[in-house]
């Protein structure tokens, strides 16, 4: 008998409440996210949000079929910042060829350390200055329709035309205008009316367009991408909390009053927001650090830390909960994917295959993934397979295979990447400890630290080289 599969459930920003998710076409689901402003190396802050959508994108695969899922990340490559950027680090070049080192050096940094942290890559990544045409067609619909104007050099979306305007974030017209600063933009009509376009100096970055050489505004950019690419209504808008004002709830406004629709997407999804040690991350307290940062220096904890590590890191809190990003935490993770991989090594050894395959994944670990991408209690299955394949009775048993596959699928749809056929870091680091132990004749920390090997599925066999110095073999236990 087939036991059916656990429907997906995803928590709604728009709505507040968590629902089963249902797509617009089981054949085309459509996800999109809000990727990189592309002016410096991604914080891990940015990573989280990677891997979040990452997993989700996964698990839409796995439920759908790769073959019917879409997943949009976009680059923003025109921006204030980057210009900034481009004239403090080259500032003998050219702007548009300062401007375009920064953003082919940063964007090529940041798929390195994605896919380091175990992140497939979306389907399509689109450039903003790709799409500049898409924006400037928006932008003239919502001036027809009288959603825009006109002034002070730019072209601005009236806030006052929507009036279901700040239905995401919770905050109505009223909120806005008490918290704007009417003195800075005295062109425009609402002080909460947001820019659209705006003019360009000659040593600006700029195109042509019907309102003068200009540039897009922030918001549009994500409008038209997501159009261009998704439709103009979509299944899921995924980002960090701290886009869902003013990005996210001026993304809908334009794109809802361009198209006339009732919704830009129908589940909008947020990550919660990552502390480093207990306090905000942030230059000046000296807790800031790049994805880079973490995989390639000793910059945290004073070790580098595998990608796997960082993704297991982050997935061991749900997404929508904060995250304290501590060494202890990493500490911790670094801990679990060691045993992961002892067991990930024991299946690929019993002639397992890694190929994806969506129909051996463990019905437990699964079911919690559904449930609103409840990793805590997807790594606790793990943990419950990992005790179960360690179980000598059940080993004996006919489905001690068929358990093995589908542990090893688990770490597949999770992300976690295991390297079955190298010694890890920390196992290096904990022979090389018991060998100087031994040689130290400290024979009691050497006993503990077999004892904590031994317990963690491996087995180690000493022995003495042909020069008479001693080493040690491991093994997997099965």
């Amino acid at each position: 008998m087939t036991t059916a599969k656990p429907q997906l459930s995803l928590y709604n920003t728009l709505a507040r409440t968590k629902a089963p998710f249902v797509p617009m076409d089981e054949n085309n689901v459509r996800l999109y996210a809000c990727g990189p402003t592309v002016y410096d190396f991604a914080h891990i802050g940015n990573g989280r949000a990677a891997i979040v959508f990452d997993l989700l994108f996964r698990l839409l695969r796995h439920t759908y079929g790769a073959e019917h899922v879409t997943y949009v990340r976009n680059i923003t490559d025109v921006d204030d910042k980057i210009n900034a950027r481009a004239l403090r680090d080259h500032p003998d070049l050219p702007l548009n060829e300062a401007i375009r080192k920064v953003t082919e050096t940063t964007a090529a940094q940041y798929q390195k350390d994605v896919a380091a942290l175990g992140c497939l890559e979306p389907t399509i990544q689109p450039r903003a200055t790709e799409n500049i045409a898409e924006m400037q067609a928006m932008i003239q619909r919502l001036l027809d329709k009288g959603n825009a104007y006109q002034a002070g050099g730019e072209v601005l979306f009236a806030v006052d035309s929507m009036p279901d305007y700040g239905q995401l974030s919770g905050r109505n017209l009223e909120d806005n205008l008490a918290g704007a600063r009417v003195a800075v933009d005295t062109h425009k009509r609402n002080p909460a009316d947001f820019v659209l376009w705006k003019l360009s100096s000659e040593d600006e970055p700029g195109w042509d367009s019907p309102w003068g050489r200009g540039r897009p505004g922030w918001h549009i950019e994500c409008s038209a991408m997501s159009e261009r690419y998704l439709g103009q209504t979509f299944d899921i808008h995924g980002g960090g909390l701290d886009l869902i004002f003013p990005h996210h709830e001026n993304e809908i406004a334009q794109s809802r009053c361009a198209h006339g629709s009732h919704a830009m997407a129908n589940v909008w999804m947020h990550n919660g927001f990552l502390q480093v040690e207990g306090q905000k991350m942030s230059k000046s307290l000296g807790n800031f650090f790049t994805i880079h940062d973490l995989l390639e220096t000793n910059a945290f904890g004073g070790r580098k830390w595998p990608g796997e590590v960082l993704r297991l890191a982050m997935l061991m809190t749900h997404y929508r909960e904060p995250i304290d990003f501590s060494q202890r935490r990493l500490e911790e993770a670094l801990r679990i994917n060691e045993k992961l991989r002892r067991w990930a090594l024991a299946a690929d050894e019993l002639g397992f295959e890694p190929d994806y395959d969506r129909l051996s994944t463990n019905s437990d670990f699964e079911a919690a993934l559904m449930d609103d991408l409840n990793t805590p209690d997807a790594i606790q299955s793990l943990h419950q397979q990992m005790s179960d394949l360690s179980d000598r009775e059940l080993q004996s048993r006919p489905e001690h295979n068929r358990r093995l596959a589908e542990f090893r699928q688990s770490l597949r749809l999770l992300g976690i990447k295991v390297e079955a056929d190298t010694v890890s870091p920390l196992v290096r680091e904990q022979l090389a400890a018991r060998l100087a132990a031994l040689n130290a004749k400290n024979f009691a920390e050497a006993d503990r630290i077999r004892n904590e090997l031994s317990e963690q599925g491996i087995a180690l066999m000493d022995y003495k080289d042909e020069t008479g110095q001693r080493q040690t073999k491991w093994e997997v236990k099965r």
